[in-house]
């Protein structure tokens, strides 16, 4: 039980004795490192109702609390705060009650309780995974792993995009230049091979628009009558119609990139429980809007095209099926979101992490399910994040000037490397150990690097800065983690099974089980929020606080018995809840370092 829900009921009880009121809720906030005090109840709430002075009310709570309740050692108040100082007695029992709960701040699944969807990658194959990728699914899996942690059941999917205009550019340009290159026969990942092909077109549909201008034609004309467009264009259709050549082709080239994926999702560390694909969903949702037809939920314009009226919900007119009879993105949206329930029937809500500039679609996708009748339609939550630029500037796709998500966790690692190489604290690692440790710390700086940032916020990405050992970035966060590991190792004597009924605390050992405690209550505003960066900034405020601690206090050193013991119960909790809140991340902690 933590402090806030030993004290909100004492405060609820104290407040009906002392002035006959009921209150619901309590409202409390970390006490400010000026005053003194270890958890502050705001006192305003209650002015209104009780009409008095907020310093005599928090008095008046106060001298209860001090009186009646065991945790509260002292009081003071400070305008509409009221401070309070708990007992060492109530954070040493705290610490041995969770101090080798290897899952402290976990809560497990509630039994028939509805599961969660979390899509995240959804890539296009005609080219390999980029940066902007890597945070697309670094935020996916890590939001998964949190509300797991949070107590929910959740499933991993992800739809790709293996079918339209795009896709045809890089067969179109594989038939006319490949020379029948294959992942094999050049030593290129698959994914790579066709995304150099996607390139290539671009570079040909460029040239030939500059000499369609050149004979005269405008910008816009040159852009439709370019031989490539047009090729590309009827390969689709031949896509469309099964044309069983193109299919073949679409199938081959599809399969490279598949295999690419793979490979890259495997480095990066995330997985899926099952994928979805373009080609099989994008006509899922033609019967669901005859359904909605017959249901007067959407309008038949005269040239036969379906459209949904939501001006009246602030929004605008959308098409749903096109006046030909073929699907739109929001029609395959649809039929996909309806799809997944039907393939398991035991989700209640969906997360769909995308980028910001899907908003608006978002918006009307999930008024539509709603205005459809579908009840898990209430529980739909668009994670919507801000771009990823570099110090150079955007990332173009069609000019190959993106940051391959393969070249980048390369360059991390070898940027891991260099920096533990210049400060020389691998000696004795085998060559094996030392590139193991190098991936580690490379990737642990990429992703925490990432994912500290709130995911609305578009963010600017700085390889070297997130490999610096010091400051808020992961191979920080991990050192300490090796240190705490280094000093267990050091620790031979019985420190996990020893109880410790009462004990002296020092100041830092105080605020860091403090910070300790906030942990099960920061994972499950992450869950609520969907945000990684909490959980990311309490990891780094924890390491902050025990190397605080550990500057300040002998640990092993200690000669006192109970205190020495005591204290390293405390470094194996806080190297255990780092482990803990590193793995929502998806980042590994290396035991040396």
């Amino acid at each position: 039980m933590t402090l806030h829900q030993i004290l909100t009921p004492q405060i609820q009880k104290a407040v009906q004795e002392l002035f006959y009121l009921s209150i619901d809720k309590v409202e409390f906030q970390a006490t400010r490192k000026d005053f003194e005090g270890d958890v502050t109840m705001v006192v305003f709430p209650l002015v209104k109702m009780l009409k008095g002075n907020p310093a005599e009310i928090g008095t008046k709570i106060g001298t209860y609390l001090v009186e009646n309740v065991s945790q509260v050692a002292k009081f003071n108040v400070v305008a509409g705060f009221l401070n309070l100082v708990i007992a060492d007695d109530y954070y040493v029992s705290f610490l041995q009650t969770i101090k080798n709960d290897e899952t402290f701040g976990f809560v497990a699944p509630k039994a028939n309780e509805k599961a969660v969807m979390v899509e995240y990658s959804s890539p296009n194959t005609n080219k390999p995974l980029h940066l902007g990728h890597i945070r697309n699914n670094l935020l996916g899996y890590s939001v998964a792993e949190i509300l797991k942690a949070a107590g929910k059941k959740v499933y991993k999917t992800q739809i790709i995009n293996d079918r339209g205009i795009h896709i045809c550019k890089s067969m179109l340009a594989w038939q006319k230049f490949g020379n029948g290159q294959t992942p094999e026969s050049t030593g290129l990942k698959g994914d790579k091979l066709v995304g150099n092909f996607y390139v290539e077109f671009d570079k040909q549909y460029k040239k030939e628009i500059s000499e369609l201008i050149t004979q005269g034609k405008t910008e816009e004309e040159s852009k439709k009558l370019a031989p490539s467009i047009l090729e590309a264009q009827q390969m689709l259709l031949d896509w469309e119609k099964g044309k069983p050549e193109v299919i073949a082709l679409w199938k081959t080239m599809n399969q490279w990139v598949y295999d690419g994926f793979a490979e890259t999702y495997k480095n990066l560390g995330v997985d899926f429980d099952s994928y979805y694909y373009e080609s099989n969903t994008y006509l899922l949702g033609k019967e669901v809007v005859q359904f909605g037809l017959e249901k007067g939920i959407f309008e038949k314009d005269p040239d036969g095209s379906v459209w949904i009226d939501l001006t009246a919900d602030g929004l605008d007119r959308k098409i749903v099926l096109r006046s030909d009879g073929t699907s739109v993105y929001m029609t395959q949206d649809i039929g996909t979101a309806i799809q997944r329930v039907k393939d398991y029937p035991d989700v209640g809500g969906m997360v769909y992490t995308v980028g910001n500039e899907q908003d608006y679609h978002f918006k009307v996708l999930f008024l539509i399910l709603k205005k459809l009748g579908f009840d898990w339609a209430q529980h739909l939550y668009h994670l919507s994040y801000g771009m990823v630029e570099l110090p150079s500037g955007k990332m173009k796709s069609r000019e190959g000037t993106v940051v391959d998500a393969d070249d980048l966790m390369h360059e991390m690692t070898a940027t891991a490397q260099a920096i533990s190489e210049e400060l020389g604290k691998l000696d004795g690692y085998s060559e094996q150990d030392k590139k193991a440790l190098y991936k580690t710390i490379g990737l642990g700086a990429l992703k925490y690097y990432m994912l500290k940032v709130d995911p609305k916020k578009q963010m600017l990405f700085n390889p070297e800065e997130s490999v610096d050992f010091n400051g808020n970035t992961g191979p920080f966060i991990q050192y300490t983690y090796a240190r705490i590991q280094s000093i267990l190792r050091k620790a031979t004597f019985e420190y996990k099974t020893v109880v410790i009924d009462s004990v002296e605390l020092h100041e830092k050992e105080k605020e860091l089980i403090k910070q300790l405690e906030f942990f099960p209550e920061t994972i499950q505003q992450a869950a609520v929020q969907h945000s990684p960066a909490l959980v990311a900034n309490y990891t780094y405020d924890l390491v902050k606080e025990f190397n605080s601690f550990y500057q300040n206090v002998s640990i092993l050193g200690e000669d006192d018995e109970n205190k020495k013991i005591f204290r390293v119960q405390l470094a194996n909790l806080v190297g255990q809840t780092i482990k803990n809140a590193f793995r929502l991340l998806g980042i590994e902690v290396p035991e040396r370092m």
